[in-house]
């Protein structure tokens, strides 16, 4: 078990490259496997989540091979894939393992999905109820968790969908199962999610419309295979802003980074709170909006955080929280009863690791209210256990800059799920962090 150990104080500067987006890379992965032709991926995230992705398809003949910083991939069509000799293991990913489902629905064959112990946890019942409304043969444990068993050969067929949240992984599940389905499946949403999968699908062809919190996709369409060019990681980058952001004296670049209006949350957010965050050079990459960001340290606000703001930032609330430790007044967010179910109970894991560290939090059920500290550090040091959670473990890594005293890191392993480089790249804009073997 690896933990971190990170020194107080510093300035995070200069420049440090972002991993590639992993929400983009599983889907370059999945549409590339079932198109007809050759691909190129570039950017691509080498994490464990994303590899775990690459191998599963590999385990259902399709061929994967890297060439020059980028991975070719001969699709399959939408009917090539083979049924797999085991299991289908997609790790600490439930991104991967619910968009699978939603894949594996329209095939012939019988496929199982599991994962680690964290991710067999996390709840599935969200997906395994609309796939089986399209006739799909789902199902997983008594409590609707993985594994997931998927019975094939079955005859599928469109369906309205009302989702009760917001979710690109429950959408883009269902379109996934819709390419095999007969006539038109349709997904509304009470509030914004992620337009990856729909950006993505209509690149390669599908046949797809969207309006404000609907898709429509038909089934049937072929996909023909493109060259994908994978921005960098916002989610990622998010750690990085908020380092710089909390840092007097700071000024770090990243560039390229990825700023689709469905995920800029953190980006608006750390704004509202009065972050001096700047973005420039911004253009399209392979129809994702980009562009580079520079962060300069600053004071910052508290705010209240509700509504559509949530879904916009969901998974860089970790590092938001650690902005509004060291923000003026008290930042509270509602309504944001999902972080529960992630790789572990963010709020809960926040909210005790704040306390540790000598921050005043309120917990509520669906979120947190956070009483900062402007002036001076902000932190104390002390023992974070990051429940094996890698927006836990990152979070707090970033709070050294106004920390008074070490902060040392427990079960940081699954850093790697999502950046495996993040030490050297924390390391590169100045943060004195070290990881190492945790004593048993």
């Amino acid at each position: 078990m690896r933990r971190f150990l990170v020194a107080p104080g510093g300035r995070l500067s200069g420049r440090a490259a972002m991993p590639g987006d992993k929400s983009i890379s599983h889907r370059a992965i999945m549409l590339a496997a079932i198109s007809d032709g050759q691909s190129r991926i570039s950017g691509f995230l080498s994490s464990m989540d994303c590899l775990a992705t690459r191998a599963v398809f590999e385990a259902m003949g399709v061929n994967i091979a890297d060439s020059d910083a980028a991975l070719v991939v001969d699709g399959v069509g939408l009917h090539g894939l083979q049924a797999p000799a085991q299991a289908l293991d997609l790790g600490n990913s439930g991104t991967a393992m619910r968009l699978l489902a939603g894949l594996l629905a329209g095939q012939a064959f019988d496929s199982c999905i599991i994962g680690d112990a964290s991710l067999s946890q996390r709840p599935m019942g969200r997906i395994i109820q609309p796939l089986r409304q399209m006739g799909a043969a789902i199902a997983g444990d008594a409590e609707e968790r993985a594994p997931l068993n998927i019975r094939g050969g079955q005859r599928l067929h469109g369906i309205e969908y009302h989702s009760p949240v917001a979710s690109a992984q429950i959408k883009s599940c269902l379109l996934l199962a819709g390419l095999y389905a007969d006539g038109q499946t349709t997904v509304r949403e009470p509030g914004v999610s992620r337009d990856h999968s729909e950006r993505m699908l209509a690149a390669f062809g599908a046949d797809i419309e969207t309006t404000e919190r609907q898709v429509t996709l038909r089934g049937g369409a072929r996909l023909h295979a493109r060259d994908v060019s994978v921005p960098g990681d916002l989610s990622s980058a998010a750690f990085f802003l908020v380092g710089a952001a909390i840092s007097p004296g700071s000024e770090l670049h990243l560039p390229a980074v990825g700023i689709n209006p469905t995920r800029r949350g953190i980006i608006d957010l750390l704004l509202a709170m009065g972050a001096d965050l700047s973005l420039s050079n911004e253009r399209i990459l392979s129809g994702e909006p980009v562009a580079d960001l520079t962060m300069r340290g600053g004071e910052l606000q508290g705010i209240d955080i509700g509504g559509d703001a949530v879904a916009l930032a969901i998974d860089e609330f970790p590092a938001l929280f650690i902005a509004a430790a060291c923000a003026r007044g008290t930042t509270r967010l509602r309504n944001a009863a999902e972080l529960r179910v992630k790789e572990t109970d963010r709020i809960a894991a926040m909210a005790a690791g704040l306390m540790t560290l000598g921050v005043e939090v309120e917990v509520f059920a669906d979120g947190l209210a956070i009483t900062g500290t402007p002036q001076g550090a902000a932190f104390s040091g002390g023992t974070i256990d990051s429940h094996g959670d890698h927006r836990i473990a990152m979070a707090f890594a970033m709070a050294a800059p106004r920390a008074n005293g070490e902060i040392r890191i427990n079960d940081c392993d699954n850093v790697a799920t999502s950046f495996p480089d993040f030490v050297t790249q924390a390391r590169t804009a100045g943060l004195a962090i070290d990881s190492a073997a945790a004593a048993t």
